[in-house]
């Protein structure tokens, strides 16, 4: 893999942003999105188990656990709080994502106000955060409905790849899926050969920092510690992305779901052999 670093700055204008990253697609790190840091320091387990710690969260495995599924189903079901102390006292594969808890504790949505550097175009109605605890990972894929996606971290730390969509052969990716079969965490260049060719970004991800992650690029993520991160979404400017993700949501994944229920072992052996003959060129 040929990685690069990504451009990280503490400020950036709305202007600035959007001429020189969001038109151009290009990822960029910057510390501006929270209009009030202190949450940072305010923000720890104990609080979030205090204001929601009895909701029952579904919580998800191992990131090749469901290679053949469109998305990974739950694994385990818990009570936040329980998860919380789970995270924070031992290595564990179990993550929680997608998970709408500024809808569940409104009191926790007005204390995270941000900064849209887009001029309106950020959907701040719809933020999502991520937990995991140190060792877990999130197989690589990019979103289904090709949005662009602001990723916050509040604790903890995270290492991130990213790379442009038109490395999704060397990424093995598998047709009628939104991700890869490979272990980008512990690449196996013998066995994945395409995987030398692969150009994109890397970077660490500390508390305050937001990373920028442009529409239909894949990612890769890797929960150095435990900890957690808030992401909010953006709709493409292009109508071509827009309809490529409705189709991806709407076509795409139901037609691959009929497929494995119709053909089962013998359709996701057809994909994988499909994404080694594309990584082949």
């Amino acid at each position: 893999m040929q990685l690069q670093p990504i451009q990280t700055t503490e400020a950036i204008t709305s202007q600035d942003f959007i001429n020189g990253y969001f038109k151009q697609a290009t990822p960029l790190i910057f510390q501006n999105f929270l209009q009030d840091r202190s949450i940072l320091t305010k923000w720890t387990y104990g609080y979030l188990t205090e204001k929601a710690g009895n909701v029952v969260v579904d919580l998800y495995g191992r990131e090749d656990a469901f290679n053949e599924w469109v998305t990974s189903p739950p694994v385990d079901k818990m009570k936040l709080s329980h998860y919380l102390d789970l995270i924070r006292s031992q290595p564990t594969d179990l993550r929680l994502f997608l998970f709408n808890l500024l809808k569940k504790s409104p009191e926790l949505k007005q204390e995270l106000q941000i900064n849209d550097i887009t001029n309106g175009k950020i959907l701040s109605w719809l933020p999502f955060m991520f937990f995991g605890g140190k060792g877990s990972s999130v197989r690589y894929h990019y979103d289904i409905d090709m949005s662009h996606v602001f990723l916050t971290q509040l604790y903890g730390v995270k290492r991130v790849l990213l790379f442009p969509l038109d490395q999704s052969a060397q990424l093995y990716r598998l047709p009628y899926n939104f991700h890869g079969i490979a272990n980008l965490g512990d690449p196996d260049y013998t066995y994945y050969p395409a995987l030398r060719r692969l150009q994109g970004y890397e970077c660490i991800l500390h508390p305050g920092d937001t990373l920028y992650i442009p529409s239909g690029f894949w990612h890769y993520i890797q929960y150095v510690t435990d900890g957690y991160s808030i992401s909010y979404r953006a709709l493409s400017e292009s109508y071509w992305q827009r309809l490529l993700g409705l189709r991806n949501i709407f076509i795409t994944r139901r037609f691959d779901n009929l497929m494995r229920r119709l053909f089962k072992e013998e359709w996701y052996t057809y994909k994988v052999n499909m994404a080694f003959r594309r990584a082949k060129g």
